[in-house]
């Protein structure tokens, strides 16, 4: 996915409410700026960072610009690291992995739909169909937490949501379908995928009874330039 216009370098100032935070640009100037993330952001807080933002163009939207990127300290690396904060892009990430080929247990589908509902009010991120085969359902949960050299963890705060989503994959599988958890890693500095028991072990324990269940799981890292975000690379989970 290639952002549509060039990012801007900033400083990051502080992230507040969620879904805000204050930036300085290069010529000075201060901005608030929407957040799209409603987790933690764990260890990507810090002021002082150095973030990229996207223009929508629209002055009228009431907060014209988006935080898109950040660069953090890597534990695997001792380097620096960008990370993607959007929330909002790991769908289509996975759409164009998937069209591209670059997931191969989820090749060969002749449709793919986004946003089908199914199950108790809930819809699923992307629903692959083809004659003959079972329908496979597709929950994409987005992933930037690391706190141990090489280990990207999800979740980075509790999340009941993600819970309930485990559940109703868990349902489908037993109607016939097949459930697919998809991970998209939006960071560069590891190779394999774990869960956080320690922030919300609900989740841990939903996931373990999601995979007995019959659900799957894939974790796909993403390749992260401040022109473009491309998911690639599958990598290990361990439960």
């Amino acid at each position: 996915m290639r952002f549509p216009t060039p990012l801007t370098e900033a400083v990051l100032i502080q992230r507040y409410k969620r879904f805000l935070a204050d930036v300085r640009l290069p010529n000075g100037d201060e901005i608030t700026v929407h957040c799209p993330n409603p987790g933690a952001m764990l260890g990507l807080n810090q002021p002082g960072n150095r973030v990229w933002i996207s223009d929508s163009g629209n002055p009228k939207r009431k907060l014209r610009h988006t935080l898109e990127i950040m660069e953090v300290p890597s534990p695997t690396t001792n380097a620096a690291v960008l990370v993607g904060i959007n929330t909002n892009l790991p769908n289509k990430l996975a759409e164009e992995a998937i069209l591209a080929g670059q997931i191969e247990t989820l090749t060969g589908y002749s449709n793919l739909r986004r946003e089908v509902k199914y199950g108790e009010n809930s819809r699923i991120d992307i629903l692959l169909e083809d004659d003959g085969r079972p329908p496979c359902y597709v929950e994409i949960k987005n992933v930037h937490f690391v706190r141990e050299a090489g280990l990207h963890e999800f979740p980075d705060c509790k999340t009941a949501r993600g819970a309930k989503h485990l559940h109703e994959m868990a349902n489908m599988v037993r109607t016939g379908a097949r459930a697919v958890m998809l991970y998209v890693i939006q960071r560069e500095d590891g190779d394999r995928l774990s869960f956080a028991e320690d922030l919300d072990p609900n989740y841990a324990e939903a996931f373990q009874d999601a995979a007995k269940a019959g659900v799957e799981a894939i974790a796909i890292r993403c390749d992260i330039s401040t022109q473009d975000i491309t998911a690639r690379h599958i990598i290990s989970i361990e439960s």
